[in-house]
């Protein structure tokens, strides 16, 4: 059982430091930079619109439009990583089905740039 709970010691070590560095970066910019928080750096941010108080209000779908685009082309950047680091293992089948669905999005976003998806007025 003291074996088995050894090999947690480098796992806990690692968490320790890293909350040690957290707490020394933090407490360090919190003594160097000043503390004048204003109106303004109180405010929330709320995707370059002004906050509004009722939940239930309409805004554009622009806003959900982008939100999708980025998880779509943000999982494929997800895929290529894996993909480029066992390219020697896979081969070229692994290569050329990748290359297909690079195409499938790449014609996913021809289409979406010439429905003015990408567009921001």
């Amino acid at each position: 059982m003291d074996a088995m709970l050894l090999e947690y010691l480098p796992i806990l070590m690692f968490l320790g430091i890293a909350v040690a560095v957290a707490a020394v970066c933090i407490g360090g910019s919190w003594i160097v930079a000043r503390q004048k928080p204003d109106r303004e750096k109180l405010s929330a941010y709320e995707c370059g619109f002004e906050a509004f108080d009722d939940a239930r209000t309409k805004f554009e779908v622009r806003f959900y439009l982008v939100a999708i685009l980025f998880i779509i082309f943000d999982l494929e950047v997800a895929f290529l990583f894996p993909w480029a680091v066992s390219l020697g293992k896979i081969g070229l089948y692994g290569f050329w089905s990748m290359l297909g669905f690079l195409a499938v999005l790449t014609v996913g976003f021809i289409y979406e740039w010439r429905k003015g998806a990408l567009e921001w007025e």
